[in-house]
């Protein structure tokens, strides 16, 4: 480990430390707030209803949804939604089907936000990937399956 980086590391935990214990800096503060309905629900539907209080969604051609084919190991699946070409994003859901909890992520946008999101994320089995982008005030989803060759979540 470099000392330069062990030295930055060590000041941040400690300024951070003394904010907590000042009362400067509280877990409220800090944490990012959560739907724990949507993330809990079983099913997708009750997912979406959950967090857009609809389950209805159109088909879009505009939603770019970026996921292999085949997904050799399902615990890091890499999954893309890229909706730039839509205007007034304003979240980006990205559910998998059979996941016992098929709530996946949720991003949200201010502003003047572009509509792109990447990461990686755990699949149990073969099944759909469905992303769900409000724009407008409107549900737009684009869904894709993917293959699980070893399952990521108990598989």
């Amino acid at each position: 480990m470099k000392r330069r980086s062990f030295l930055k590391g060590t000041l941040a935990t400690g300024a951070a430390a003394v904010a907590v214990n000042a009362g400067l800096l509280t877990p409220s503060t800090v944490l990012a707030a959560w739907n724990k309905k949507a993330f809990e629900a079983k099913s997708t539907d009750d997912a979406l209803n959950a967090v857009y209080g609809s389950a209805s969604a159109a088909k879009s051609g505009d939603i770019d949804l970026g996921a292999p084919a085949i997904a050799e190991n399902g615990a890091v699946t890499p999954i893309k939604v890229d909706a730039t070409k839509m205007s007034g994003v304003e979240s980006i859901s990205i559910l998998a089907a059979k996941n016992p909890m098929p709530l996946v992520c949720e991003y949200s946008f201010s502003g003047p936000a572009m509509g792109y999101v990447s990461t990686r994320i755990k699949m149990g089995e073969t099944q759909n990937v469905i992303a769900i982008v409000k724009a407008g005030g409107k549900l737009y989803k684009a869904e894709q399956e993917v293959k699980v060759t070893i399952g990521g979540c108990g598989g």
